[in-house]
């Protein structure tokens, strides 16, 4: 059944276009009114097609209406302002989307009209360093936007750009064949290349010999050295086994792990073609793509060759983009770093618009993220200074929802308090980060995003798991709840016509989540619905309530649950029947 949003926004169309035939039906969207009091839904399209034809957008606005029938949906179908147009809908048609949801798995949320191809670039750490607290945000926000588009049917390809090629092995080759620490590396296999690579790098520092060791290394392995290579492999092997255990703590999966070593065959050739092409000449003996046609990039040219006939990062890029559209025909390629590499990003894009100008359907899109600090304002670090590690951060998150939930549930047997404190630890975590407009820093503050009032995961879990409890009181089913539904459903109270509506938004909010690539507004929209749901719990009983309410109450408790469980699922937060 066609959600009532949706029929609105179809009936809305075909009255723009009898009015505006040579409308873009498609920018004539119904989204959620930002003020309850307004209306359920509003359009603003018709503003920006008023301004297009130079005519006053209230009228326009008017005459649109005039050619919309929506008696059977809304109560009010109203111009306001400057042109808004605003819906509010019958009650009877909130009971009625409420109960065929009864029928579906994934409530409220419509296929897209256009399902469409998207690759998802994130985390990408760095073989032989541990993941630091850096990687948190691309790898949380990633996973989310990459979920938000495969809830939405959307064909979804992720991949970990892993950073295992480049001048740093050189360092660690050296380091691995002249200061190894064999029984170290069994220990803690990251910990004892870190210490390898920070020995030599400092060696390298006072002794220029040292050095030239380390760059003979580096040829010999681009070189094809068997011994270098074999070294190599290990390394990145080691690596990639302790990054598994970290993505499996985080439940982070990812269809592809192509590194950029994968890529650097077809390094030459690339270079080759940008120059045959005309695309990039030498500079200083490095081979270098100008945009004298771009004003914005005009004074920042991109090397793509060193002087020293070394590729980058950019080479890397361009060759990787390449191989993306060639490999999954994607419609859409989403790299999510921090703002630092903007720069960067637009540089490629516009290089690989001017090389592969037959891939300009391709939307390329930089999901930039700011910086986490500490509660002192400052870059988030250790209490000696150092970066934190991912993993120490993880086990901290862990140990304090641990304390938290012994000291409320002393008598949990250990196994249980320690299951839930994973549960709620990391979904802590999780939430704080995807919780701030990802463009901002944010401040990473223990107490804030353990706590079981406000807008933070251990919220939103408790309210799951006080709906589950209700259940479980009266010794009933979910499936028995749905069920009941097919004898009739009706919204008496406000509080219930005000959680029903807003169930409604739910594909709404992810929509927006996938257009705007910003994951805090499904936060917020999860914690306007579990506010809506404390305030209808206190306000209708519901296991003490008489037949038919209690039925009908029990659903919407029900469904509730329901989009609880999947919205922090998008957000890669687990849920508990108890805590």
């Amino acid at each position: 059944m066609a959600l009532p949003a949706e029929i609105i926004q179809e009936r809305l169309r075909a009255a723009v276009a009898e009015v505006c035939p040579e409308a873009d039906l498609q920018t004539v969207q119904v989204r959620p009114c930002p003020d309850p009091k307004f209306g359920d839904y509003q359009a603003v399209a018709v503003m920006s097609l008023a301004k297009v034809r130079r005519v006053n957008p209230r009228q326009l606005a008017s005459e649109v209406l005039a050619r919309l029938n929506l008696q059977d949906l809304c109560s009010s179908v109203e111009v306001a302002g400057p042109g808004f147009i605003n819906f509010r809908l019958r009650p009877e048609a909130v009971a009625a989307a409420l109960a065929a949801a009864a029928e579906e798995p994934v409530p409220f949320v419509g296929r897209a009209a256009a399902t469409r191809t998207v690759v998802v670039d994130f985390s990408s750490p760095n073989v032989a360093k541990p993941m630091h607290v850096g990687h948190i945000r691309s790898t949380i926000l990633g996973d989310s936007l990459a979920r938000a588009l495969w809830r939405l049917g959307h064909r979804v390809i992720t991949d970990n750009h892993l950073g295992d090629w480049g001048t740093q092995f050189g360092m660690l080759l050296l380091g691995w064949k002249r200061f190894l620490d064999p029984a170290a590396l069994s220990r803690n296999a990251i910990a004892e290349m870190e210490r390898l690579y920070k020995t030599v790098h400092a060696a390298c520092q006072q002794d220029p010999a040292l050095m030239e060791a380390a760059r003979q290394e580096l040829v010999a392995l681009q070189g094809g050295d068997p011994e270098n290579l074999a070294i190599w492999r290990q390394m990145t092997a080691l690596s990639r086994a302790e990054f598994d255990r970290i993505y499996e703590r985080l439940g982070v999966k990812f269809d592809f792990t192509l590194g950029e070593s994968f890529y650097h065959p077809r390094l030459q050739a690339l270079v080759d073609e940008f120059v045959r092409l005309g695309l990039a000449r030498e500079s200083e003996g490095a081979k270098v793509v100008f945009f004298d046609d771009l004003p914005d990039l005009k004074d920042t040219p991109l090397i793509i060759q060193k002087s020293d006939g070394a590729f980058n990062y950019a080479t890397t890029d361009l060759a990787t983009l390449a191989y993306r559209i060639e490999t999954w025909h994607p419609d859409e390629i989403l790299y999510v770093t921090d703002a630092r590499q903007q720069l960067h990003f637009r540089q490629v894009f516009a290089a690989f618009r001017k090389w592969r100008p037959e891939a300009a359907h391709v939307k390329l899109v930089h999901v930039w993220f700011g910086s986490i600090l500490g509660e002192d304002g400052k870059p988030f670090k250790t209490r000696s200074g150092d970066t934190v590690k991912l993993e120490d951060l993880l086990d901290e998150a862990e140990e304090r929802a641990l304390a938290v939930v012994t000291a409320k549930q002393p008598d949990l047997p250990e196994a249980d308090r320690r299951r839930i404190a994973r549960v709620v630890g990391i979904g802590a975590v999780k939430y704080a980060d995807l919780l701030s407009n990802r463009q901002s820093d944010y401040v990473f503050s223990w107490d804030r995003m353990l706590s079981l009032t406000g807008n933070t995961a251990p919220y939103l879990q408790y309210a799951y798991a006080r709906i589950a409890s209700i259940f479980r009181k009266g010794g009933l089913t979910h499936e028995a709840a749905r069920a009941s539904v097919a004898h009739g459903f009706t919204l008496q109270t406000p509080e219930e016509l005000a959680l029903g509506r807003h169930l409604l938004d739910f594909g709404l909010v992810l929509q927006a989540v996938a257009e705007d690539y910003r994951p805090n507004y499904l936060c917020n929209y999860l914690y306007e619905l579990a506010g809506r749901f404390t305030r209808f719990y206190e306000t209708c009983p519901v296991l003490r309530a008489a037949e038919p309410e209690r039925s009908h109450r029990l659903y919407l408790c029900e469904v509730t649950a329901r989009v609880l469980q999947l919205g922090l699922d998008v957000l890669g937060v687990e849920v508990l029947e108890q805590m």
